[in-house]
């Protein structure tokens, strides 16, 4: 297709167009995961982008740094469009995803004061007294998000971990394990299956540099 320099500023507007609408549109989704009108706007700028990309190659030899091809809307709506109804869900299995890391503790005194702060500001000052480790990481994890980096503090000297991630048949239902029970919940049964692990050696780099001395 042969274009003429009118076309290549008719392109240009289309892409400066589709652009304020994507990003109205991301402004309008504030952050939610796949939103119909985002994807909508942005296979429009994609498109149109490759639209003034052409033009200007043809018309004057030239081309965008953008290295991005057509979609095809009516595919592009076929996968990412319309919703899978959970019975045709090619995938029923669960994605389970297990984290282990150990600390060492330079000071039990130490951390209990530090649990102890926690509640304190959670609670108030008449909370009650925090008395065992246990109990310091419960209010250090509750007083954060709840993620192991609620435990990135001096009080815990953080060593090896790793995260492991499987498939499984059925998600966790914490109700059917007793509150003793450490390892039940992690234990991979039937035809549950380890996909992945990584290992996190936190004091590698440190260890290689103390061999280079």
């Amino acid at each position: 297709m042969s274009y003429t320099d009118a076309q290549v500023d008719a392109a240009l507007e289309a892409v400066i167009t589709a652009a304020r609408e994507h990003l109205a549109a991301v402004r309008a989704a504030g952050g939610k995961i796949d939103d119909d009108e985002v994807w909508r706007t942005y296979v429009a700028l994609n498109n149109a982008s490759v639209a003034y990309d052409d033009a200007l190659l043809d018309v004057f030899g030239e081309v965008t740094p953008w290295n991005v091809d057509s979609i095809d809307v009516d595919k592009a709506d076929q996968f990412f469009g319309e919703e899978t109804a959970p019975g045709d869900d090619p995938h029923p299995r669960v994605i389970s995803v297990r984290q282990r890391r150990d600390y060492r503790v330079p000071s039990v005194a130490a951390l209990l004061r530090a649990g102890q702060e926690a509640r304190d500001t959670a609670m108030g000052a008449d909370a009650g007294a925090v008395e065992s480790v246990s109990e310091a990481l419960v209010e250090l994890l509750q007083s954060g998000d709840g993620s192991l980096s609620a435990l990135d503090i001096p009080e815990l000297e953080p060593l090896d971990g790793l995260v492991a991630v499987a498939e499984v048949d059925e998600p966790l239902d914490p109700e059917t394990f007793e509150e003793s029970d450490g390892a039940g919940p992690f234990t991979l049964s039937g035809s549950d299956r380890l996909i992945g692990r990584m290992d996190e050696h936190l004091h590698a780099e440190d260890d290689d540099h103390d061999h280079d001395h």
